[in-house]
């Protein structure tokens, strides 16, 4: 069990070199972009620059911060991403434009390698206390306090529970990533 605190990881550039990411959490621990089975970072979006692309790969993503944008997939669907808290699945080998709904923003990523794993982000807004089951690998802060048994998350904090109790405070927000293998 581990807390991950964001403004200890690094921005590295996207994929295409056109934005900056964080990355927060991936497994197994020390893969590269080719051979992760799971994958979370948080995107400082500044512009409109198109997605990366992640064949072979699921999204989910969340908007965290900022008033979002419109992506446009090149089959054609339009979704905008401008509703704080609310997860978008989409394939990693979309082409996505985006078009900004305002100044930057920042958005929570999910990427699962397709066939190897399956999952997805829960949202908790309810106060009080839960188990995280042995599938949520990750649980992110996006707004309030949370209590852990490794110690108090803020906004922009994430753990690593493995399986484990955990107290949501009163108007806290969390982002809760389940992984579990496909078999």
């Amino acid at each position: 069990m581990s807390i991950l605190r964001l403004a200890d990881c690094p921005a590295k550039p996207w994929k295409n070199g056109l934005g900056r990411t964080r990355e927060m959490a991936i497994h197994p621990s020390g893969a590269g972009m080719d051979d992760f089975l799971w994958r979370v970072s948080v995107a400082e979006v500044e512009s409109a620059a198109p997605f990366s692309a992640f064949p072979g790969i699921d999204r989910v993503i969340v908007l965290l911060a900022g008033d979002g944008f419109t992506m446009k997939l090149d089959d054609g669907r339009t979704h905008a991403l401008t509703t704080l808290g609310v997860p978008f699945a989409f394939p990693g080998e979309a082409g996505v434009d985006v078009a900004l709904a305002g100044g930057p923003c920042r958005d929570f990523n999910l990427m699962l390698r397709r066939g190897r794993v399956r999952g997805g982000i829960e949202v908790w807004r309810t106060a009080g206390a839960r188990q995280a089951d042995a599938a949520i690998v990750l649980v992110y802060c996006m707004r309030g306090h949370i209590d852990t048994g490794d110690g108090v998350l803020q906004a922009g904090d994430a753990w690593r529970p493995g399986s484990g109790a955990l107290v949501l405070h009163e108007n806290t927000l969390a982002l809760a990533v389940r992984v579990e293998a496909v078999t």
